[in-house]
């Protein structure tokens, strides 16, 4: 028994099984293909100042040139009410009230001063980061790890130290850092 079927009707169906067979195949191959690294959040810590240049006398304005930067690579801006900031030793830090603007960064001062959209301050009377070996880590409101930065081995010589450095992200490399803090009006601790 055979059937009729139009050319037109014929060419339709050539077309939609050579379609079909395209999107197959391209969905094997994306799928068998080894995909690209996992990527990172896109709120991320993007530096880190261990060390404040100049001499570590534990005045404010030393402990505000220890800080942590957040960026926001997205094109909204991201709550941060609840999140976490530690280190190692477990001090801990918690953003209250914040929302980090849109494709822009914050940075975490360890001292006392007047929290802002581009400053905030962990209110702390001595030092968090270990210039020598720490890992600061952000995490969400309900615990998720976001992202880390290590630097530095638990146990350099003493000339092995990033003084006066900062930890880029986006190098991995520690980098020579300028008087870079803020004195700002104190607020009650954390």
């Amino acid at each position: 028994m055979s059937v009729y079927t139009s050319v037109p009707v014929r060419r339709l169906v050539a077309a939609a099984l050579a379609a079909g067979a395209l999107v197959g195949s391209a969905a094997v191959s994306a799928s068998a293909a080894p995909g690209p690294r996992a990527e990172r959040s896109p709120v991320a810590i993007s530096r880190v100042q261990s060390d404040a240049p100049g001499v570590d006398n534990r005045s404010n304005g030393s402990l505000n040139g220890e800080w942590v930067e957040v960026t926001n690579s997205t094109w909204r801006a991201v709550s941060l009410n609840g999140w976490t900031l530690s280190d190692r030793d477990g001090n801990r830090y918690t953003f209250r009230h914040y929302r980090l603007a849109a494709r822009s960064t914050v940075r975490v001062h360890t001292g006392v001063g007047h929290d802002t959209a581009k400053d905030l301050f962990q209110d702390r009377r001595r030092e968090v980061w270990d210039n020598r070996s720490d890992v600061a880590t952000l995490k969400t409101d309900h615990g998720r790890f976001v992202d880390s930065v290590s630097w530095g081995q638990r146990h350099d010589r003493d000339d092995d130290r990033n003084t006066g450095r900062d930890h880029d992200r986006t190098t991995g490399r520690g980098q020579e850092h300028g008087h870079d803090h803020d004195h700002g009006r104190g607020h009650d601790g954390r």
